[in-house]
């Protein structure tokens, strides 16, 4: 990939909030968002460790939770070849976290690029970084690498790393469930 370590993560971090707090399917199987009580634990889970955040409080889930859904609804835009779509619902996220990005020094590191949101709160933050990483992503000729898993019944989505783009699979197990079954279906035609 053409992005710096920190876009990487909030690309990760949006495929797994994407894929953890959206309800659809999931390697074959319908797939419940966590909700309720179950909700702080579940974004705690799928962002990125750090050594600074202990709980998730209620309302920031809450708000996560509605992040996901429209990082979805970017996921599929793009996948379906919707840019423009993609992009218009990228500003719509940019502009609802107030997106600014801002020159942070960690310690022993250079200056580097964060993005933060019109508040420092933990779910306001995050979907400023998510939505510029998005942003940075479909801006760029980068765009094709964000999709949906192609696997039968499955929804979940990715970020293609590879480097020829050849990814169409959420996960490893989406893969070998969809090789398996063309293996079973390739041995019981007899080829």
């Amino acid at each position: 990939m053409m992005f710096d370590g920190h876009v990487v993560t909030l690309l990760d971090a949006a495929v797994s909030l994407v894929n953890t707090l959206t309800d659809g399917t999931r390697q074959g199987r319908p797939y419940t968002a966590p909700h309720g009580d179950q909700l702080p634990q579940a974004v705690h889970e799928a962002l990125p460790p750090t050594p600074l955040r202990s709980t998730v409080e209620p309302g920031h889930a809450a708000h996560l939770a509605h992040t996901a859904q429209r990082m979805r609804a970017v996921f599929e835009a793009v996948d379906s070849g919707h840019i423009d779509q993609a992009a218009q619902l990228v500003n719509v996220l940019l502009l609802a976290a107030g997106a600014r990005p801002q020159l942070d020094r960690v310690d022993g590191e250079p200056w580097q690029v964060h993005f933060h949101g019109s508040d420092d709160s933990l779910s306001v933050g995050w979907s400023a970084g998510c939505a510029t990483a998005l942003a940075l992503a479909i801006g760029s000729d980068l765009a094709g690498r964000l999709g949906v898993c192609t696997a039968p019944h499955c929804d979940r989505v990715y970020v293609d790393a590879s480097r020829n783009t050849v990814r169409h699979f959420c996960s490893p197990a989406c893969r070998s469930r969809v090789k398996a079954a063309a293996f079973r279906a390739r041995k019981a035609s007899g080829s």
